[in-house]
């Protein structure tokens, strides 16, 4: 019998360039992904550069708890005096379905308690989404730029000059503010948070260059008077849980922050929503630990030894 050919793995969506991603995985998984897929056959009918625009573009999403903390004005003060134009901007709100989304390759790390406290403060208050551009190209893809200049998530690593540390150093989950790893990212979160017509007017916007910082800052404006202000220092809000929970018979008021909420959890004594998280994300486990994300990061020296790979494959 003759032998017959094997037949071809079934192509399960488009192709990702790797001007788009480091990683090889990401370039199989958000090939199949229907954000992503979205996202790039909406800005391929705008542009011909659908790469170029991904790398010369970033966005940085203003979380509630910077809504809250009203430090908006200040994270696009950050952003001008480092010469990144707002070309975009628009409001978004962080469903429980989106949550998931926007963090689907990473979610896997998630603690429950983690989880849990992040459905309290994210669907508390709408986010602020600002699609920017660097005013001098850098080196390297402008949201892996702007990621660097964002700082680390954790509150001890961020140092002087990063927006992270500007903002606030509350703690791993209350962290203010996200940005798109890579190119292909910035694609994808935007699928993520917008339908069609808002893509639309955000992608025309960014391709025409426009100046859309004023616009921001209104809408800045706007998510203010839709939130109560908020502190988000730990000790005052642990003293507000201790006398959450001081009057519960099966409760020591005395014992630490993290008994104190496991309690009131436990016994479903009501707490303030923004207590609680600023708390346990203080006092509770938000790693699970031995695992790693489906899909890891890439900084700004992994994308230089990335891209002179690829000058070289093409010379």
């Amino acid at each position: 019998m003759t032998p017959q050919p094997r037949p071809l793995e079934p192509a399960h969506g488009i192709e990702v360039s790797p001007l788009l991603t480091c990683l090889p995985e990401k370039r199989r998984l958000y090939g199949a992904d229907t954000y992503y897929q979205e996202s790039h056959e909406q800005l391929a009918a705008l542009t011909d550069d659908v790469t170029g625009f991904a790398h010369r573009h970033a966005l940085l999403l203003l979380k509630p708890d910077a809504v809250v903390s009203r430090r908006l004005d200040a994270a696009v003060l950050w952003l001008v005096q480092r010469d990144f134009r707002i070309v975009g901007a628009a409001v978004t709100r962080l469903t429980r379905t989106m949550i998931r989304s926007l963090w689907y390759f990473q979610w896997n790390l998630a603690t429950p308690q983690r989880r849990r406290l992040a459905a309290l403060f994210l669907e508390d208050a709408d986010a602020l989404v600002l699609v920017v551009r660097p005013g001098r190209p850098p080196d390297v893809p402008a949201p892996v730029e702007l990621t660097r200049l964002k700082g680390p998530t954790d509150p001890e690593a961020r140092r002087p000059g990063q927006l992270r540390h500007l903002l606030g150093r509350y703690s791993y989950l209350l962290n203010l503010v996200h940005t798109p790893d890579e190119p292909a990212d910035v694609l994808r979160e935007l699928a993520v948070h917008f339908d069609h017509a808002t893509r639309e007017r955000l992608f025309r916007s960014a391709l025409a260059g426009e100046d859309r910082t004023t616009h921001a800052l209104e809408l800045a404006d706007d998510l203010y008077a839709a939130a109560e202000p908020r502190e988000l220092d730990f000790a005052p809000a642990a003293e507000r849980l201790r006398d959450a929970v001081r009057l519960h018979p099966r409760v020591d008021a005395d014992a630490s922050p993290r008994i104190l909420l496991e309690r009131a959890w436990q016994y479903g004594i009501a707490v303030d929503p923004w207590d609680t998280v600023i708390v346990g994300s203080a006092v509770l486990p938000m790693r699970q630990p031995g695992r790693v994300p489906v899909l890891g990061g890439a900084g700004s020296e992994a994308w230089r030894r990335h891209l002179a790979a690829l000058r070289a494959t093409t010379t």
